[in-house]
């Protein structure tokens, strides 16, 4: 007589096994997160002229200004290199964090994607 319900060739064993791996995965991503909250980047522009910290919770720390880019008569300049220097800031911690998670996830990318199943 065949089995009726259930899973073939033991998957409940095999969903234990799985949600460990996603409550290891789940601590990775908390301490992960934790960790990226206190990371600080700092980004330049023009030549070093502009330079802005930026924290793992995407806010700006510090920006510093070299005294030659603070020019009466080019306002926009310097409000186009903070703007620069803050966007680029921004990106790597993106990026930082992106990689971070990446490390963790294995580069699942999304729902269900690189599931053994």
């Amino acid at each position: 007589m065949a089995k009726r319900g259930g899973f073939p060739g033991g998957m409940p064993g095999n969903m234990g096994n799985l949600m460990k791996q996603a409550q290891k995965m789940q601590k990775q991503m908390e301490e992960a997160t934790k960790e990226l909250e206190t990371k600080e980047i700092t980004a330049t522009a023009g030549g070093g002229a502009v330079e802005v910290t930026v924290s793992g919770k995407k806010e700006i720390l510090k920006v510093k200004l070299s005294e030659e880019v603070v020019d009466p008569d080019d306002i926009e300049m310097l409000e186009d290199l903070i703007v620069a220097a803050v966007n680029e800031g921004l990106r790597q911690i993106e990026e930082y964090s992106a990689q971070s998670m990446s490390k963790i996830t294995g580069g699942l990318g999304g729902l269900g994607g690189g599931f053994p199943f």
